[in-house]
């Protein structure tokens, strides 16, 4: 069964976002890594590329399919997983811990206002 963990905060496109002040981490959830199947490339902005809520800032690619990533709020990217731009299969084994996405500094944590808890989401993806 798949879990999506309490302290994060989620999106209707599969993206989370944990938050540390005004600082955040992004990365896909387990149920879109589960719809993928086996991943066989990521693509990731670069440092210092400014993000837009809602607007696409990546890849993610699998045998099925290529998938969009989007940015659930706006703001700096300030660091980005290299390690999964080498190995994107550890998507697969571990997408809350160390196969997180980017790192950003927010503009605006009110961005964050529609994305849902845990229990929100994992009713939406399992309802």
């Amino acid at each position: 069964m798949l879990h999506y963990p309490e302290h994060l905060r989620y999106t209707d496109s599969h993206e989370y976002i944990a938050l540390d002040g005004d600082a955040a981490t992004i990365g896909i959830t387990a149920f879109a890594v589960d719809q993928l199947g086996d991943i066989v490339f990521v693509e990731l902005p670069e440092v210092g590329a400014c993000l837009q809520k809602g607007q696409p800032f990546g890849t993610v690619e699998s045998v099925k399919a290529v998938e969009e990533l989007y940015a659930p709020a706006s703001g700096v990217v300030t660091a980005v997983n290299q390690d999964l731009l080498e190995h994107p299969e550890h998507l697969m084994t571990d997408p809350y811990g160390t196969a997180w996405l980017v790192k950003m500094q927010l503009h605006n944590p009110e961005d964050l206002a529609d994305t849902m808890s845990s229990a929100e989401y994992a009713s939406k993806v399992v309802g």
